[in-house]
């Protein structure tokens, strides 16, 4: 409500000055554009006096001066449509206006009747007759009904009120509907959507619900026989633009309804009938409704199935639209061309970035915009001002999701997974959508989520993240999404064939011995990994020590690039220096930390197997359980090439407790005995060695110690080996 705006807009509204005030020659589609201006200032306020005003000039009569006297239909519609801007959705329950009783006076500018005297200020401006137009004592319907039509509608906006819907609904009887105008059954029938918005269903059932009886009974039919009707003189005529007319408002009430939605539901219902207008119109039966009011009817349901699919280029709309358009001759009125070229700016609205909304304003500016009754020229501003086309920005919102790699910046194709919350019409469910696309209301949705194998996962709740998603609107839909590794773009591989982990078909490490440093730099965009790649898993022929070195680095950088942890490269690297170092190492410090991470390890990979069978979500560990074993075999490996040479001292050590006389074997024999668990020679000397001969026996004769098989199967080695 912006004072400096209203001031301004009262200059060129006679209702808004004071009596006494100068009056100033205004063209009349400036004072149209300034009663449009008031209710959009004044939008959802109920602004008393603002609505009290614009009640009063729906009805406003011709001046005695010729004031008033030209293009009354475009000004009358102005002013109901800017009350229903600022009563939007009160209905009755508005504070403070009780007493204007506002429903029954719009409904009596709806209807007709006896003219009500005029009050207040404009009591004696009005006093004197126009001297050109002759209206009598009644309401002049023709001028009024179209703008307080949809200020009923907008004023009880989804508010479910049965009373004003009765009044709304189409009459059931020859002689009620000759008492209203064909094309006024169009915005009766939008009007009552409007109040009856939550129960608006995409079937073609809850569009013929809106037509009577009796004119589905008798709409285009050639004749009515003596034994089909006795008693009703029927004008098939009538009954079959009627018919048009309610037809083609509740597929407007529809669109509008699910505006910017591509509800597949609501899409094909209104292709079929757009499709129907189409065909009708070629046949020698559309004389009964007149080719005008077909027309007009075609276009309606053009624009509302535009509205369903608004910003999402489809196809199907887009042919029948360009079908439409080459439709040239004398028969194809500039009404018609604009209605076509409209419904494709909605289709690719905003260059595929935008889409409608459904909110209360978006549905009142829509209405303003897309008001189904169309120009016969350019300069045509009788039934509603061009200018008010051009509101429907007022809808428009973006909506796109947009997602780009964060490493290259490009545009990419990317899953999205849509929960959506639940309705008193369906339960909570996910959509699966292909990315970019238009997402649904973010009143609708519950979280927005990236899935698939290809990216990492992104979700974003409508409840806590409701910032960030208008953000991503805002900024042309950019979300940034990470690419794993070992995948290619949808748009390089659309079926995953050519991905690296769909052509290895394994993850054993003996792929990763064998694969190619070529193979693992393709992994990965990192400058680091790619130095890596390129300055130490280079293949060196004819040099075997080299060659293995740069297998296991290999293996190492593709165990830590397919799993997603980089990062652990250098510990990867440190751990295996370790174990190479273990033989020239003094003490067993080195080996307890090995130790320690192989039991930590082995723990760890079998709670996830366990979890696995309870269908628990498992952790992802930064070793994997193949990684693991490799690292027990090669310490295995180390400490069995020095036992073959060294059988008898363990022995001796185990069955008398001498130790070797050279120090670097005593060293390793500390390291065997600590890896093995194996107890001390004072533990054993209760032990008959001489009888164990076999794995059972020595089993039998340890059981106490519970040592591991590891341990046993070595102790087996040990004595086989002295006899």
């Amino acid at each position: 409500m912006d004072v400096a705006t209203t001031k301004m807009l009262s200059i060129h509204i006679s209702a808004l000055l004071p009596p006494t005030s100068t009056e100033l020659d205004i063209p009349h589609l400036v004072q149209v554009a300034a009663v449009m201006g008031v209710g959009l200032v004044y939008q959802g306020t109920a602004h008393r006096h603002i609505a009290e005003v614009l009640l009063g000039e729906i009805g406003r009569p011709p001046g005695p001066e010729l004031e008033n006297c030209t293009d009354r239909e475009s000004y009358s519609l102005a002013a109901g449509l800017s009350l229903g801007m600022v009563m939007l959705g009160h209905g009755s329950n508005a504070v403070g206006l009780s007493d204007l009783n506002m429903a029954d006076q719009l409904y009596h500018y709806m209807a007709g009747g006896y003219k009500n005297q005029p009050s207040g200020a404009n009591r004696e401006k009005f006093k004197s007759p126009c001297y050109q137009i002759k209206e009598g004592d009644q309401v002049n319907i023709d001028v009024t009904s179209p703008g307080a039509t949809l200020a009923l509608g907008l004023m009880f906006f989804q508010t479910a009120n049965r009373a004003v819907s009765q009044w709304l609904t189409a009459p059931d009887t020859q002689i009620l509907l000759d008492f209203v105008k064909p094309d006024f059954l169009l915005l009766r029938t939008l009007s009552k959507g409007l109040v009856m918005w939550n129960e608006i269903e995409p079937t073609s059932e809850w569009i013929q619900n809106n037509v009577p009886e009796i004119v589905k009974r008798y709409a285009f039919k050639r004749n009515v026989t003596a034994q089909e009707d006795l008693d009703i003189d029927v004008d098939l005529q009538k009954m079959s633009q009627a018919e048009c007319n309610i037809l083609a408002g509740a597929c407007m009430a529809m669109g509008l309804r699910f505006a910017g939605s591509a509800n597949n539901s609501a899409f094909q219902c209104l292709l079929h009938y757009a499709q129907r207008f189409s065909s009708l119109a070629s046949q020698s039966i559309s004389e009964l409704a007149g080719k005008s009011t077909i027309d007009t009817c075609q276009n309606a349901v053009l624009l509302s199935v535009a509205m369903v699919m608004a910003g999402t280029g489809n196809l199907e709309v887009l042919r029948f639209a360009r079908r439409l358009h080459f439709s040239l001759g004398n028969e194809t009125s500039y009404g018609s061309h604009m209605a076509t070229h409209m419904a494709i700016g909605l289709l690719f609205l905003g260059g595929g970035h935008h889409t409608l909304s459904t909110a209360p304003m978006g549905v009142a500016a829509l209405i303003c915009s897309l008001y189904p009754q169309f120009p016969v020229n350019s300069n045509d501003n009788r039934y509603h001002l061009q200018a008010l086309r051009h509101l429907y920005v007022l809808a428009a919102e973006p909506r796109l999701i947009l997602p780009r790699d964060v490493d290259t910046g490009k545009p990419c194709y990317a899953p999205l997974e849509v929960i959506y919350k639940e309705s008193p019409w369906y339960e909570e469910h996910t959509v699966r959508m292909l990315a970019p696309c238009i997402v649904p209301e973010l009143k609708h949705l519950k979280q927005i989520s990236v899935v698939g194998p290809r990216y990492l996962t992104v979700a974003l709740d409508t409840g806590k993240n409701i910032a960030t998603l208008e953000a991503i609107f805002k900024a042309d839909g950019t979300l940034y999404v990470k690419q794993r590794a070992g995948h290619l773009s949808y748009a390089e591989d659309p079926k995953g064939y050519k991905s690296l982990l769909a052509q290895t078909f394994t993850h054993d490490a003996s792929y990763q011995q064998s694969m190619d440093s070529e193979v693992i730099r393709s992994f990965t965009s990192d400058l680091a990994i790619l130095g890596f790649s390129r300055h130490f898993c280079q293949r060196v022929e004819g040099n075997k020590e080299t060659s293995s070195v740069e297998t296991l680095l290999a293996s190492l950088l593709y165990e830590c690039v397919t799993k997603e942890k980089p990062w652990i490269l250098q510990s990867l690297i440190e751990v295996h220096q370790v174990i190479d170092s273990l033989v020239g190492r003094p003490d067993t410090h080195t080996l307890w930390q090995v130790k320690l991470l192989l039991a930590y390890y082995n723990q760890a990979h079998h709670r996830i197997a366990t979890s696995h069978k309870e269908k628990a979500q498992p952790k992802g560990l930064l070793l994997n359980d193949e990684m693991c074993i490799k690292m027990k075999c090669r310490v295995e490996h180390c400490l069995d090439s020095w036992l073959a040479d060294n059988q008898n001292a363990a022995m001796a050590y185990l069955v008398q407790g001498a130790l070797p006389q050279p120090l670097e074997t005593r060293r390793q024999m500390a390291k065997f005995l600590v890896f093995y668990d194996i107890p001390s020679p004072l533990q054993l000397s209760d032990i008959p060695f001489q009888v164990c001969d076999s794995l059972p026996s020595l089993y039998t004769a340890l059981k106490n110690f519970n040592l591991p098989v590891s341990a046993m199967m070595k102790l087996v080695t040990i004595l086989q080996a002295a006899r």
